[in-house]
């Protein structure tokens, strides 16, 4: 391995790096990225990277796009910041909140409102106190556990972790708090019975979560929350007739739905929102990453209307409604934001997305080929190989022996960035701009990693 730079020893005496290990990143330093190009990152020693992850799912227009440099240089020097607390906002944030609105899935949300955040987490956070609110104020006290699905990701605020169905996000932190209630994972390829069928599955799921309602009392749960497509739990694929039939459970106990698009929002798998593309009519629908491309932190929640006149009404008995952040609707992050809108319309991103998503789920398919790899999947411009020890038992490696983790890293030695979670998944997310000739060099390099990791894996473990 070669000596550490003397930027990556600064970073590994000062950060406390974020989802990583922190014994290893110190032994071992981290990947210093210092520059951009397109859909291409460029580290301390020049070389370039393709990002196959979009930063964390988020860089859809790419790591240097100049309008929105431009659109924030000029929001900088007209505006640099105004809150939007006690009666006050920027005209930025007055003009973006109309465009969103507009570019709602459903009508109640169209209608509604939208409160805006500085990350998914914080977003995910504040629908739990909203959910907790408009049962208030609807006189339902009761009505407050949220039901979340094992492998479910939502953010890392208190809140939002407990939300979340991820061992790893709950050890030493004593969570989840008390009001999270769990249901089950539709993966089929983990968690289906064998020799049940994707119906028989799903059916399954639905008396699962119809059992939890009948033990907890329909009257105690105030919300359901999930992702279209689950990202970090594994790039986890709803089977076909999933939500249409957990919505039909939750209408009838009169359960709110909380979509959370903070990875599928804004074009990712090939509708503008991932509630479009499974037919999901939210209450709530959360969004960030991909609303300013990654470029500023942003947020937003859209409300549906009904929810947002209880709450209001409820609000003007208290004299305020006591909620927001100090940089909620910033001028900076919203200016970009719609630059960021303009230029997925501008350039159909979405019908982009929809072109190449059968080459980019060609290639997918491809990985799945190979005698390591136990399924792949894709949907749009997101996908994922799950790799196994066994493809004919799906036995997966033991976690000890980092086989996901080696192939990530002889990616990045082929100058491809992508990312392993838990179970060995590797998973995919390019930028939306990527080309079919870039998509071309990914592959080939990911199909390169694995060809290493195949070696080693029989050199080491046989």
């Amino acid at each position: 391995m070669e000596p550490l730079t003397a930027l990556a020893r600064r970073d590994i005496s000062h950060h406390f790096h974020p989802y990583s290990n922190a014994q290893a990143v110190a032994r071992d330093g981290p990947l210093v990225i210092c520059g951009a190009d397109g859909i291409e990152v460029i580290d301390e020693h020049g070389k370039r990277y393709i990002e196959g992850m979009s930063g964390l799912w988020c860089a859809s227009l790419g790591f240097n796009e100049p309008r929105l440099a431009a659109a924030a240089e000029k929001q900088m020097r007209v505006l640099a910041y105004y809150h939007t607390f006690s009666g006050k906002v920027n005209n930025v944030v007055a003009e973006l909140s109309a465009v969103l609105t507009a570019l709602a899935p459903t009508p109640a949300l169209r209608a509604g409102k939208v409160l805006f955040a500085n990350s998914g987490s914080e977003a995910n956070d504040s629908v739990v106190k909203l959910v907790r609110y408009y049962h208030n104020a609807i006189g339902q006290p009761k009505k407050k556990k949220i039901i979340a699905r094992v492998k479910g990701y939502h953010g890392v605020t208190v809140a939002s972790a407990s939300l979340s169905g991820i061992p790893a996000m709950h050890t030493h932190f004593d969570l989840p708090m008390d009001g999270v209630l769990r249901v089950g994972c539709p993966h089929a390829y983990q968690f289906a019975k064998p020799g049940e069928s994707d119906i028989a599955f799903v059916d399954r799921l639905v008396i699962e979560l119809e059992a939890l309602i009948a033990l907890e009392g329909a009257e105690t749960i105030g919300a359901f929350i999930a992702e279209p497509v689950q990202g970090a739990g594994g790039v986890l694929i709803p089977p076909s007739g999933y939500f249409e039939k957990i919505q039909a459970v939750l209408r009838r106990h009169n359960i709110l739905f909380i979509a959370d698009e903070v990875i599928c929002g804004f074009g990712r798998t090939g509708m503008r929102f991932g509630s479009e593309t499974y037919g999901i009519e939210p209450d709530f629908l959360v969004t960030a990453k991909q609303i300013t491309s990654g470029y500023v932190p942003l947020s937003a929640v859209f409300v549906a209307q009904p929810i947002y006149e209880a709450c209001a009404a409820a609000s003007a008995g208290v004299g305020v409604f006591g909620h927001g952040y100090t940089y909620s609707g910033h001028p900076l992050a919203c200016a970009v934001a719609l630059e960021t809108l303009k230029i997925y319309e501008e350039r159909d991103l979405v019908g982009r997305v929809k072109a190449l998503a059968p080459i980019f789920a060609a290639g997918i398919a491809g990985l799945g080929a190979h005698p390591l790899v136990g399924h792949s999947r894709s949907v749009g411009l997101i996908g994922a190989i799950e790799l196994a020890r066994n493809r004919a038992t799906r036995n997966p490696f033991p976690p000890a022996n980092g086989v996901g983790a080696y192939l990530v890293q002889r990616a990045q030695a082929h100058g491809l960035i992508l990312r392993v979670m838990a179970g060995d998944v590797i998973a995919c997310c390019p930028p939306l701009i990527i080309t079919e000739a870039e998509l071309s060099a990914l592959f080939t390099r990911f199909e390169a990693a694995l060809a290493d990791t195949a070696s080693w894996v029989a050199q080491t473990y046989g």
